[in-house]
Order: structure tokens, then C-alpha cells, then sequence
């Protein structure tokens, strides 16, 4: 199941989210401007489609994971590449790295 979350996630929504990768962790798409962020898909890609129909814009998306254990956020994503910004699926950027991690705690850390 693929949530916008856009204010602090509840433990139910984690759960969901986190569902169909057996609750060890969720494939997120950021959206460093509007800080909010799409989480649940199979893939990246579907969260990213999620976020883009909600009205974000594409080079504001960045592609993460949360790792619902261990609470780490992990860089890479296909949807990270792009040959004239960041030539990796891991985001390269540290100011942008530091959004995504800022942005996806403040919405996943569920204490």
C-alpha cells in the first residue's frame, strides 16, 4: 500500500507501508520541497508516480528507503540517476542526502 504522508506517520501507517517487504523496511520517494513523502510500493518508481500526481515535480523527488528496525534511511534508487546531477542510484548531493534523511525521519520515526 503506497501513503502520502505529509505530517508524522502513525505506527498503523509504517505497518502498511512497510507490509510488502515483511515490515524490515520501506521503498520511499521524497519530495525535498514540499517535504513530504510517498511510501509503500514495490517499487521506488511507483512512489515517485504517486508523488508526481499529487503535484510534486520531478527534480524535487528523490528516492530512499527506511529501514523500520535499525531506523536508518538508505540512498539509492533508480530513480536517483540522472546524468546531469547524479550519475548514481545513490544520491551523491550531501545537502540533498541531508534533506531526504531530515524530511523522512521527521515523517517515520515513530517513537
Amino acid at each position: 500500500m503506497i501513503l502520502i504522508i505529509r505530517q508524522r506517520a502513525t505506527s498503523k501507517q509504517i505497518e502498511q507501508m512497510a507490509e510488502i517487504y515483511f515490515g524490515l523496511w520501506i521503498k520511499l520517494a521524497v519530495d525535498i520541497n514540499r517535504e513530504i513523502l510517498a511510501g509503500g510500493g514495490e517499487l521506488h518508481y511507483d512512489c515517485e508516480q504517486i508523488l508526481l500526481e499529487d503535484g510534486s515535480l520531478q527534480p524535487d523527488i528523490w528516492g530512499a528507503d527506511w529501514y523500520t528496525e535499525t531506523r536508518q534511511v538508505g540512498f539509492e534508487s533508480l530513480i536517483n540517476i540522472r546524468p546531469r546531477l547524479n550519475r548514481s542510484m545513490e544520491i551523491q548531493d550531501f545537502g540533498i542526502r541531508e534533506k531526504v534523511e531530515t524530511i523522512t525521519r521527521c515523517l517515520l520515526e515513530v517513537n
